[in-house]
């Protein structure tokens, strides 16, 4: 056997199983994590932090989130959708990372009690960075699991033609393995 053939064989197989390996589902319950309700919304820091799932640090400290599974698409979208509550206000925040290589776009709404929803349109661009998108912070009127927030991923291009790449919610679907 040539070991040049071989070498490469193991290198497009590793190449082939990594992607799969990432998108694999750690399991667990989402957890409430805190959040300090000063944090800047573009701190490469805090979502390196959040995606990595590491809630230890200080920073994280006065409010809660509920925040649904990590999300991976085919097309290269990294995603999780949290429902953030602190000082009497409550808020979505979708943590993403696009790796597509092309800009695409998200709306992000938070449904509340009694219908009241807030939805926001975020460009999401194509340089593989951590970034986030944060609905505007209100007043909260009910119980913090009385919110929900879904974040819709789309392709660029007219609303009515762009497709549906990825939704990503803060709560994991009922019967959910965990």
């Amino acid at each position: 056997m040539n070991l040049r053939m071989i070498g490469l064989t193991a290198v497009a197989a590793f190449a082939c199983l990594i992607p799969i390996v990432a998108s694999a589902d750690p399991g667990g319950s989402p957890s409430p994590v805190a959040t300090d309700e000063k944090s800047p919304d573009s701190s490469s820091e805090m979502h390196k932090e959040k995606l990595s799932g590491d809630p230890s640090d200080d920073k994280l400290r006065e409010g809660t989130a509920r925040c649904g599974p990590e999300l991976v698409s085919p097309e290269g979208i990294e995603a999780q959708t949290c429902v953030m509550t602190g000082g009497g206000e409550t808020w979505a925040r979708a943590y993403h990372r696009n790796t597509s290589g092309t800009e695409l776009r998200a709306v992000l709404t938070l449904m509340g009690p009694g219908g009241r929803t807030v939805e926001l349109h975020c460009v999401l661009a194509a340089d593989d960075e951590p970034g986030s998108c944060e609905t505007p912070r209100g007043a909260s009127a009910g119980e913090p699991g009385a919110y929900a927030a879904v974040a819709e991923y789309a392709g660029a291009g007219p609303v009515e033609e762009a497709p549906l790449l990825l939704r990503a919610g803060s709560h994991r679907a009922p019967g959910a393995s965990d």
